[in-house]
């Protein structure tokens, strides 16, 4: 028998902030490790992304007649219309033509909705607003971090969208958003160095620089700068950008991830700067934020 799945990508609520909705089931399909894969025409729920897992999937649950199924797992999936491939198991770029890309709701198997019918999908928001803090946190620290080591560029390189150059684009190996917080590492190697970049001395600026990146947050965090997703579209794949109206200009970065609307909702953040050795010298920063109190 021939499955015919989804010929569009899931359209998502969750760059607006949503953490309720009202959704169709289009597919499901059994896994050999028991569970099932859930496909909805739209969600609310964030998915993990394979190609650059920084943020991980929201908690959630699958309300419908007067049950609830917990969400196991939410990965972004794609097919060509008769395959399924989930997470790093698929095989094109996103975008691909003749491909949807959509959020894989995994649950119970025996626990799966039928094809075709309503549910609710009911995301955790206290869990979502942790995220999403750690996420906003995220991006106005990277901008900081971009001010605080400028002079140590010899070159010229692409500037952030607040022209200072962007040591974040050029140096990052990864990012993990947690619960009110981030960590990001950065390479320091032969190709960050031929681009420009200057690492003498790094180890013994550090405290200068964390305190730097810790004043311009907070002259920022003051601010009460309106956050904004600006997206092309309400598909999973359609690009979005995270925008933030600080004081010196708008700030936008590419972003696919949850966040805050307003800056006034984080109380304080504060950043640590370490050296570590992992495959050549890395830089690691450790973002740490809280909410403001009711």
């Amino acid at each position: 028998m021939v499955v015919m799945l989804p010929q569009h990508d899931t359209d998502v609520s969750y760059p607006l902030g949503v953490t309720q909705a009202r959704a169709t089931v289009l597919h499901t399909e059994r896994l050999a490790d028991g569970r099932a894969v859930v496909l909805l025409d739209s969600t609310p729920c964030h998915p993990v992304d394979a190609a650059w897992p920084d943020q991980g999937p929201d908690r959630a649950k699958l309300l419908t007649d007067g049950a609830e199924i917990p969400v196991l797992d939410a990965v972004v999936a794609a097919s060509n219309g008769s395959e399924l491939f989930l997470g790093s198991d698929i095989p094109v770029r996103k975008g691909t033509e003749g491909w949807s890309f959509l959020v894989a709701h995994l649950v119970n198997g025996e626990s799966a909705p039928a094809e075709g019918s309503q549910l609710e999908v009911l995301v955790d928001a206290d869990y979502r607003l942790a995220l999403s803090s750690g996420h906003s946190a995220c991006h106005l620290v990277s901008l900081a971090l971009n001010r605080a080591v400028a002079e140590r560029w010899n070159k010229e390189v692409r500037p952030d969208s607040l022209g200072a150059p962007d040591f974040d684009g050029s140096a990052i190996a990864s990012s993990t958003i947690t619960e009110y917080g981030s960590t990001d590492v950065y390479r320091l190697n032969k190709s960050l160095r031929r681009k420009g970049f200057d690492a003498e001395g790094l180890e013994q600026a550090l405290p200068e620089l964390n305190a730097a990146i810790n004043q311009t947050v907070a002259q920022w965090l003051a601010s009460g700068a309106e956050i904004r997703i600006n997206r092309e579209g309400e598909g999973l794949t359609d690009r979005r950008y995270w925008s933030c109206e600080l004081p010196e200009g708008t700030a936008s970065i590419p972003c696919g991830g949850t966040h805050l609307s307003s800056l006034s909702e984080l109380g304080s953040v504060n950043v640590r700067l370490t050296l570590r050795e992992s495959n050549g010298p890395e830089l690691e920063m450790t973002t740490n934020c809280v909410k403001t109190q009711e």
